[in-house]
């Protein structure tokens, strides 16, 4: 698969798949693994990537087999409040609630977050130059002001250099369960159990959401969120049918000063009255 070109990525699932499979499973029997793939209480996006990472094995020991056909299932995201989110970040500590800051600004996959060296940031601008994930086309995005003094904070207290990854050893696998030990604190903290069900990915929804709200450009979004086919991107064009029972905090501005440093917090322009203009972000 390496030399074929397939990414890390790619490998270390077809590779902890294998695992899975061959502890419950005889790998050089077909029939034995399609036999536990459909007697095991697994869901079918599940089995789906058990079969995708066992054809690779099936193909480079020659074998034979026809490919169980499992779909994979469609449900819309669940996306949190920005509130639920700030909180998250804090109650963490300061690496992964940098991380998290940059997650709900960027929408950046996991494991594009983790592969960011410093180079990749414009530490004046608050610029982020990823390398896209899943073939996806390059794009540079903006992080709010007060994620980038968290990242500089954090960069010079950790002495990290241009070449560096940002965020060390840690890789998606170790970020997302970092994320979930401190949303779970939180939680218990808190006597909130809604917060556990928030996932790490729900942050680039939360990021995808929030930017179709602002823009109406599904075009933007789906180059921001560094998708190839535009299906994906198009999930979040549904989720504002439900706006109405959202929760907003309301601000007023009185000149153009107030107006630019809403907006550039993420508040919406709503109307003008008696000379003033609101504006409203959701919480």
């Amino acid at each position: 698969m390496k030399k074929n070109g397939r990414a890390d990525s790619t490998i270390k699932t077809v590779g902890k798949s294998l695992r899975k499979l061959n502890r419950l499973a005889n790998l050089d029997k077909p029939d034995s693994v399609k036999t536990f793939l459909a007697t095991i209480d697994l869901s079918n996006d599940y089995k789906r990537i058990l079969c995708s990472s066992y054809d690779n094995y099936v193909k480079f020991h020659g074998m034979q087999w026809i490919k169980p056909k499992y779909r994979q299932s469609s449900k819309m995201p669940k996306i949190p409040l920005e509130a639920q989110i700030d909180a998250i970040i804090a109650h963490t500590s300061k690496k992964l609630g940098t991380a998290i800051s940059m997650s709900k600004d960027t929408g950046l996959r996991p494991i594009e977050l983790m592969s960011l060296r410093l180079r990749d940031v414009d530490l004046i601008k608050g610029a982020v130059y990823p390398t896209t994930a899943k073939g996806g086309s390059p794009r540079v995005l903006k992080i709010q002001d007060n994620t980038l003094a968290m990242l500089n904070n954090y960069a010079i207290s950790k002495q990290i250099e241009s070449a560096d990854k940002l965020f060390g050893k840690w890789n998606s696998d170790i970020y997302s369960a970092r994320f979930r030990s401190s949303r779970n604190n939180l939680a218990k903290k808190l006597g909130d159990e809604s917060l556990k069900s928030i996932r790490l990915y729900d942050l680039r929804h939360f990021f995808a959401t929030m930017l179709y709200k602002k823009t109406k450009d599904i075009l933007f979004v789906r180059q921001q969120l560094g998708h190839r086919n535009i299906k994906h991107t198009m999930k979040y064009t549904q989720l504002l049918q439900f706006e109405k029972d959202d929760n907003y905090t309301c601000k007023v501005a009185q000149n153009v000063e107030q107006a630019t440093e809403l907006i550039e917090n993420g508040f919406e322009y709503v109307t003008e009255m008696d000379g003033l203009k609101l504006f409203r972000k959701r919480k």
